[in-house]
């Protein structure tokens, strides 16, 4: 293996795409594509863009739907990614985004209400974070917000779910991951952490540790 030295423009090594809903000032949801999101413990730890419309919304109202695609919604991701919130259009974005106010029906993608929290969830995504912003500052060089949101409530497709548990069964549910700015789904599963909570057995199936 041998390395050089490079200075790429992006950092994007390879996470899931989320959707974020927050709520506008006038009750409408905005809808925003992002892949800079992370879980620790019931928190997930986003980072947005300081000047959006996301950022603005969960500044006056810090409730967020995390909703994440399959691999299949790509395109509908990808339908969201040039749009914006914001009217008129921030001027470092003017030459590649658009305004748009119905990001669901631009999107292809279907707003169901949530049950706990205002913005609604897309009804498309089978793994859904219902959540509270708990903090909010700003990152290092002050063009993002580092938010953390915490879980309020998880709605999963039954189809995701190891039957009888709340448990996530990673050998059906496959995220859509953003792998320097092109989309990916997960390859065959390679292996199993010592600390998973569904172990596969011999027999392909999945039994729960209790």
């Amino acid at each position: 293996m041998a390395h050089v030295t490079i200075e790429p423009s992006i950092l994007y090594v390879g996470t899931p795409v989320a959707l974020l809903s927050t709520e506008n000032a006038d009750g409408t949801p905005n809808l925003a594509p992002m892949s800079s999101a992370w879980a620790l413990g019931d928190i997930v730890v986003l980072g947005l863009g300081a000047s959006g419309r996301t950022a603005d919304n969960l500044r006056h109202r810090p409730e967020v739907v995390i909703s994440f695609p399959p691999p299949e919604q790509w395109e509908a991701v990808e339908r969201l990614a040039p749009l914006t919130g914001r009217d008129p259009v921030p001027d470092h974005k003017r030459a590649r985004f658009r305004f748009e106010r119905e990001k669901f029906e631009a999107a292809g993608l279907t707003p169901v209400p949530s049950q706990v929290v205002g913005p609604p969830r897309v009804a498309e995504c089978p793994l859904q974070f219902e959540a509270s912003v708990v903090r909010m500052e700003v990152g290092a060089d002050g063009n993002f917000l580092v938010v953390q949101a915490k879980v309020l409530r998880v709605h999963a497709d039954e189809r995701i779910v190891v039957p009888g548990t709340s448990y996530v069964d990673p050998g059906v549910w496959s995220p859509l991951v953003y792998n320097f700015r092109h989309y990916f789904g997960l390859g065959p599963e390679l292996g199993e952490s010592f600390r998973t909570e569904t172990p596969r057995e011999a027999s392909g199936g999945r039994s729960p540790r209790r």
